[in-house]
């Protein structure tokens, strides 16, 4: 039974351009739109892409409608520019009240990116699915493009599309790519792909190695994993104490530089304390 958890999902979301966890939940699956609510994730995305299959794309893309009419909010992965359901996905959740943008899966060029805003009406943003090597080579394009909101990493399909391994090392690159190409466009940081395995020492280890690269959001597939994303991808508490004490020591001082040092310190302590307030992270 469709639900409506609007004003749920509207005191638990965080600002789309900070947020950690993007909970991707199989649009196949109609009772797990509400469940997803109560989980927590900072963003919702419903998926009609790669988790639904080619027959039943049309079913699911009327279930998600209905559910956003019924006044709930989520985004949406729509399929690829060049596939056949692309127009269809757009075409039917123009308009539609709760639709707060959608995922453009495989991305390869800013093209496809602001020909997705334009049919879409021009008034939602699109986050684009990097999932290949053309994708990352044309990051810096896609980050560029009209209607651009921010870029994600589809890490499995770049996994298969390159033959690279899941280490570390193997992904280093398209994720320093996306992170240099977001900052070349002024967009927010890029959001990494999900972690499958369900070791959650393993999940906190890969979070916070995409966060060290700059990346500042990531995809998950399971509710339980929210909680260590949201964790990895704050400030701690200690940072939160030593940005407080700086900007509390700045101030007192008059806001006098000391010495080149002081710059960027000032610009970190600032960040720090926006996501601590936006998070409700404390000092220790």
């Amino acid at each position: 039974m469709v639900g409506s958890f609007s004003s749920a999902l509207a005191s638990l979301m965080i600002s789309a351009e900070i947020s950690r966890s993007w909970y991707l939940v199989n649009g196949t699956n109609p009772e797990f739109y509400d469940q997803a609510v109560v989980a927590h994730p900072d963003q919702i995305v419903l998926d009609v892409e790669d988790g639904v299959d080619p027959a039943l794309k049309a079913g699911v893309r009327s279930d998600i409608v209905t559910w956003l009419e019924a006044g709930n909010q989520a985004w949406v992965r729509i399929n690829d520019r060049p596939s056949d359901f692309w127009a269809d996905d757009l075409d039917e959740l123009r308009g539609v009240p709760g639709l707060l943008g959608v995922m453009l899966a495989k991305t390869e060029s800013g093209d496809q990116v602001s020909e997705t805003f334009h049919r879409l009406g021009g008034d939602k943003p699109v986050l684009a699915l990097v999932e290949t090597a053309l994708g990352i080579e044309e990051a810096r394009d896609i980050a560029s493009a009209e209607g651009i909101f921010r870029l994600a990493f589809g890490s499995g399909d770049y996994r298969r599309d390159t033959g690279a391994s899941v280490e570390d090392i193997a992904l280093a690159y398209p994720r320093s790519r996306l992170v240099l190409a977001s900052r070349i466009g002024n967009i927010p940081g890029p959001i990494d792909g999900p972690t499958v395995d369900a070791n959650y020492s393993l999940l906190r280890d890969k979070t916070l190695h995409a966060h060290s690269l700059g990346m500042t959001g990531k995809l998950c597939l399971d509710n339980e994993q929210i909680a260590v994303i949201n964790e990895a991808m704050s400030p701690t508490q200690s940072d939160v104490s030593w940005a407080r004490s700086f900007l509390a020591d700045f101030e007192a001082r008059g806001r006098v530089v000391r010495d080149g040092s002081d710059p960027p310190r000032l610009a970190r302590a600032e960040k720090i304390d926006r996501l601590a307030q936006s998070f409700g992270i404390h000092p220790a």
